[in-house]
């Protein structure tokens, strides 16, 4: 648990991140890591509650053991720290960067607005892991014979992989992209979560016997029909690629562009691969010299804007639906569960205009070319407010309200009509299986992540891909020693 009387006599404190005029000079990551005695204190402000809500559901999807290490921490146990995150969350170095810690928010010490800095202490495990080597292949000691392919290599499709891999099942990776990762790789920016680390568990994963099969378009380039022949069992997790329809006027406009292909291309150029991808547009999308508006409220608008300061845009304004939250939730009525409250993310901090309670009515232009976006306020049923209209200048207007789905012009377009699909109120295509045994309509396949919940958090695909895997290991073998 930490110090007994630590979080009585230590504050609360997290990394602090390089100025803004400093970090928006380029991609990298610009968290300023706290040392090894400035950790150990943070988790000494653990206090092994009765109840450690952190742990989940409400707090951690993949219900990381976070007393625990954080007690080892605090006793500088750093290798039995990491044995047991791993337990429960195969790449912690990716959430304790990219998750929004809805542990923290669990956290008993949230009561009082000073949270246990977990997210924190959990990237600085993983990153000590690594310094002292504590993180190897872990190959299979027996090999159960049976094959197993996965389409898809974002964060379920990895962590079912390396679970099925150590479970002794030959695992192949296909791969839409010329490398692995899936929109961990192409669609979260490098300044929030550089890709050696991606690189870093591929190579885990290969010592593991994992192979990957990048630059192959399943659906297209191979036939499902054609895995489900060559393998015993097939995991689909293609991840919610398809972005939502706006329904607004002017999207034809050269200038207004959805927000994946501008997150992507921008990825590629930071990992100097050519920026034509399959399933986006290939034209140069830049911000730079440019009047910049975002239209969401979300990560993928925060991480728009925080892509088009780095390139040179001379304004942002976001445009965000919803009212502005409050500076302060009410913490009887919401905790231990995520409040709406006002947060300000990194990428906003860096001079974003932010505008609330405002719908977009059209993207306005001249000769085929976006000069402005045409808003207006709305009410609290969000319907618009008569004589509120305004027109904000804008050379570039990227689309960021969400995904709808998975391309369906691969994988779908080829089961069209044997795979069961639902659509929800929003409009959203998932494919159909439940959290226990994630098997679908088809014979052989299962599927995981947010092809089935729908998009959602890095951390739910790492829950739903080592579910997943113990699904498929218990239907292959009879039973399985693999956690939920």
């Amino acid at each position: 648990m930490g110090k007994v009387t630590g979080f009585l006599e230590i504050d609360r404190q997290v990394a602090k991140y390089q100025p803004a005029s400093d970090r928006i000079r380029h991609f990298r990551e610009f968290t300023i890591p706290m040392s090894d005695p400035e950790v150990q204190k943070q988790a000494a402000r653990c206090m092994d509650c009765g109840i450690p809500y952190c742990h989940g559901p409400t707090g951690c999807p993949v219900h990381n053991q976070i007393p625990d290490w954080n007690d080892l921490v605090y006793n500088n146990n750093w290798e039995a720290a990491i044995q047991n995150l791993h337990s429960t969350n195969n790449f912690p170095e990716f959430t304790g960067r990219v998750c929004p810690a809805p542990c923290e928010e669990a956290c008993t010490l949230n009561l009082e607005d000073a949270p246990v800095a977990i997210k924190t202490v959990e990237q600085a495990i993983a990153d000590k892991a690594y310094e002292l080597g504590f993180i190897r292949p872990q190959p299979a000691t027996i090999h159960t014979g049976k094959k197993v392919a996965i389409i898809g290599s974002g964060p379920a499709g990895m962590a079912a992989a390396q679970q099925l891999g150590r479970a002794g099942h030959d695992v192949h990776v296909y791969e839409r992209e010329t490398k692995p990762g899936g929109l961990l790789r192409y669609g979260i920016p490098d300044f929030k979560m550089e890709k050696n680390f991606i690189d870093r568990r591929v190579e885990q994963m290969k010592g593991e016997g994992v192979t990957f099969h990048c630059g192959v378009n399943v659906g297209v380039d191979v036939k499902v029909e054609q895995l489900l022949a060559d393998y015993d069992a097939v995991l689909y997790c293609g991840g919610s690629e398809t972005p939502r329809a706006a329904g607004i006027p002017g999207t034809d406009l050269s200038g207004v562009h959805d927000a994946m292909p501008y997150l992507v291309q921008q990825n590629k150029r930071v990992g100097r691969e050519n920026i034509d991808s399959t399933g986006w547009p290939s034209d140069p999308i830049l911000a730079g010299a440019k009047h910049v508006v975002v239209v969401g409220g979300g990560d993928t608008a925060s991480d728009c804007v925080g892509t088009a300061f780095r390139q040179g845009a001379v304004k942002v304004t976001q445009l965000d639906i919803r009212p502005q939250p409050p500076e302060k939730e009410d913490k009887l009525a919401v905790w231990p569960f995520w409040a709406t409250k006002m947060r300000t993310s990194s990428s906003q901090a860096e001079g974003a205009i932010r505008e609330f309670q405002v719908a977009t009515l059209e993207f306005v232009g001249e000769d085929g070319v976006l000069t402005g976006v045409k808003c207006c306020e709305v009410d609290e049923r969000r319907r618009p407010v008569p004589g509120t209209d305004f027109v904000i200048k804008a050379d570039l207007a990227f689309i960021a309200i969400g995904f709808s789905g998975p391309f369906n012009d691969s994988v779908l377009k080829e089961l069209d009509g044997k795979l069961t699909l639902n659509v929800d109120k929003r409009g959203s295509t998932n494919v159909v299986a439940n959290d226990r045994e994630y098997k679908t309509s088809i014979e052989k396949l299962w599927t995981a992540g947010d092809v089935r919940r729908g998009q959602s958090l890095v951390v739910w695909a790492i829950r739903e891909g080592r579910q997943a895997a113990r699904a498929i290991d218990e239907a292959l073998m009879g039973s399985t020693v693999l956690p939920r």
